[in-house]
C-alpha cells in the first residue's frame, strides 16, 4: 500500500481538528499532542514543548500557530499552508454561518434569551482562564506588578499594544489618539483588512486577550456593541478550531461576507509569516535567557488585560440574579469540575432560551 503523501496527511488531520477541537487553546493543543506525539508520533514530547514554547514568543492565535509548526516539520512549506488553512477555515465557515444566524435573528426573543444564557459563561471561561494562567504567569512579586500595571493602565484607556511591549521593557508605545469624529466614520474594507492585520500581527498573550483589542477597535469606535463583542466571542468559543475566528463574525456584522472574509485573512495571515519565519530558529532560540524573560513579562501583562476587560465585560453580561448564578456556577464547573466550556456554552443558551425565549 503506497505511503500517502505528507501533505495530504498534515491537511487530513488539520481538518479534522478544525471540525472537532472544541474547547479553546488548552484543549487544541491537548488534542494535537495526543495525534501527533502519542498516535502518530511524528515528533518527540520534547520537540512538541519546544515548538509550543516558541508560539508563546511570537503574536498570534498560539493554538492555530503550533498547528503550522507541526505540519511545516511534517510537510515542510506546503505543510504550514496545508495545516495552516485546514484547521482554520472549518472554524471561520461555522463562525460565518452563526454571524448569519446573528445579524437575521439576533434581534428575536428566541437568539436574545440564547445570548442571555451564554454571555454569563464566556465571563467564566474567562475567569478559569485568568485563574489556570495565574501560577504560571505570576511567578514573582515583579510579574505580579507587571500584571496589576496592565489592568491599571488599561482602566486609565492606556493602548493595550503599549502596555504588553512597555511592561516587557520593549521601546514601543502606540497611540491611541482619535477624534470623536473618526469614531463615527464608518470603515472600509480596505480599513478593515488592516485592522485585523495589526491585531494578527501584534496580538500576544492567548485568544482571549483578543477580547481587549477587538473592544478598542470597534466597541471604542462605535463600530460594534459589546452585546455584540460577547455574541462573537461566545461563537467564537463555541465552534471548534481557533478562538480567533470570532474575527469572522465581527467582519460579518461590520461589512457582511467581504468583511468576514477579509478579517479571517486579516487576522491569520500574520500567523504564517511568523512561523515560516521562526521555525528554523528554534534550537537558538531556546538556547536564549532573554527569550524566556521576555515571555514571563508578556504573559504577566497579557493575564493583567485579560482580567482587566473581563471585568468590563461582566458589566454588560451579569445583570440579574439568574445571569450571575449561571456564572457562578460554570465558573466552578470548569476551575473545579473540568467541565468542557462547550457543554457549558450550550447549557447557558438552552437556560437562556427557557427564561427569555
Amino acid at each position: 500500500m503506497p505511503t500517502e503523501p505528507r501533505t495530504l496527511e498534515v491537511l487530513r488531520l488539520a481538518l479534522r481538528l478544525g471540525f472537532t477541537a472544541f474547547g479553546g487553546p488548552a484543549a487544541h493543543i491537548a488534542m494535537l499532542r495526543d495525534e501527533v506525539v502519542t498516535r502518530k508520533m511524528w515528533l518527540t514530547d520534547q520537540r512538541f514543548l519546544d515548538y509550543l514554547g516558541i508560539c508563546n514568543l511570537i503574536p498570534g492565535p498560539n493554538s492555530t500557530e503550533l498547528v503550522m509548526h507541526v505540519a511545516m516539520q511534517r510537510a515542510g512549506w506546503r505543510g504550514l499552508i496545508a495545516g495552516g488553512l485546514g484547521f482554520i477555515v472549518p472554524a471561520a465557515s461555522i463562525t460565518l454561518f452563526f454571524a448569519w444566524l446573528y445579524k437575521e435573528y439576533g434581534s428575536s426573543p428566541s437568539f436574545t434569551g440564547v445570548l442571555y444564557g451564554v454571555q454569563p459563561v464566556v465571563i467564566a471561561v474567562v475567569v478559569q482562564a485568568v485563574y489556570n494562567l495565574a501560577k504560571p504567569a505570576l511567578k514573582t512579586p515583579l510579574l505580579w506588578a507587571a500584571a496589576l500595571a496592565a489592568i491599571v493602565g488599561y482602566a486609565l484607556g492606556i493602548n493595550e499594544l503599549a502596555l504588553l511591549f512597555g511592561i516587557a521593557g520593549l521601546a514601543f508605545f502606540a497611540s491611541r489618539a482619535t477624534s470623536k469624529a473618526a469614531l463615527l466614520e464608518p470603515i472600509s474594507l480596505v480599513g478593515l483588512l488592516l485592522l485585523f492585520l495589526k491585531i494578527g500581527a501584534t496580538l500576544y498573550g492567548s485568544g482571549y486577550v483578543l477580547l481587549a483589542f477587538l473592544k478598542n477597535e470597534f466597541v471604542l469606535r462605535g463600530w460594534l456593541t459589546e452585546s455584540q463583542l460577547l455574541a462573537a466571542v461566545a461563537v467564537g468559543q463555541v465552534t471548534p478550531g481557533p478562538v480567533f475566528s470570532s474575527a469572522t463574525f465581527v467582519g460579518y456584522l461590520i461589512a457582511g461576507v467581504p468583511g468576514a472574509v477579509l478579517a479571517t485573512v486579516g487576522i491569520f495571515a500574520p500567523a504564517f509569516v511568523f512561523v515560516y519565519l521562526t521555525h528554523p530558529l528554534l534550537s537558538s532560540l531556546r538556547a536564549q535567557t532573554w527569550t524566556a524573560r521576555l515571555l514571563d513579562a508578556v504573559n504577566a501583562a497579557a493575564l493583567g488585560l485579560m482580567i482587566a476587560v473581563a471585568l468590563q465585560l461582566a458589566r454588560a453580561a451579569l445583570i440579574d440574579a439568574p445571569t450571575i448564578l449561571i456564572a457562578l456556577v460554570s465558573s466552578v464547573a470548569l476551575v473545579r469540575f473540568k467541565i468542557n466550556a462547550t457543554w457549558l456554552l450550550l447549557a447557558g443558551g438552552l437556560i437562556g432560551f427557557a427564561l427569555r425565549g
